[in-house]
């Protein structure tokens, strides 16, 4: 049975629950209720649905032949369960998603030992309030003042500013 194959796709509640923001809590809650009503529905049926008692419907019907028409009919019956299309799309856009996050974490990492060099060198500078032009010069290159390529103040070009 299709539906009981569904059914026993377990989901986990409780890490579901905290990835869900506290103003969402409340459709939340009414979504694993219902969740719960429906499995235990499904759980309270049968595996398989009660056979026809064919002999009790001849005995019943008037017409002669009607219902073994019904039955050959039924038995003729076959319903096709639907194909599954988009568990395979579905995985590789998973299989993309975890390398793009798994690269995402390398580069973070490569940013975190760039920042953790430059609070390095933060920690270990002499104080502003203790520094010197020259000090402040070779600590940050960028504050450097060309005088002698640009003579007048600012002594950088306005677009730089």
């Amino acid at each position: 049975m299709a539906a009981r194959r569904v059914a026993l796709k377990a989901i986990d509640w409780v890490a579901f629950a905290e990835r869900v923001p506290p103003n969402q809590r409340g459709m939340f809650n009414a979504l694993k209720t219902r969740t719960d009503g429906i499995a235990a529905k499904l759980n309270s049926l049968p595996e398989t649905p009660a056979g026809i008692d064919w002999s009790y419907y001849r005995s019943a019907v008037a017409k002669a032949g009607m219902v073994d028409e019904f039955e050959k009919k039924f038995k003729a019956l076959k319903i096709p369960e639907p194909v599954d299309t988009q568990t395979s799309a579905i995985n590789s856009q998973e299989a993309e998603s975890n390398k793009n996050a798994s690269a995402y974490i390398e580069e973070s990492k490569a940013r975190i030992a760039q920042y953790e060099q430059e609070l390095a060198k933060f920690n270990n500078m002499i104080p502003f309030d203790q520094m010197t032009i020259e000090d402040l010069n070779n600590t940050f290159p960028e504050t450097k003042l060309d005088k002698v390529k640009y003579p007048y103040w600012p002594h950088k070009p306005i677009s730089d500013l």
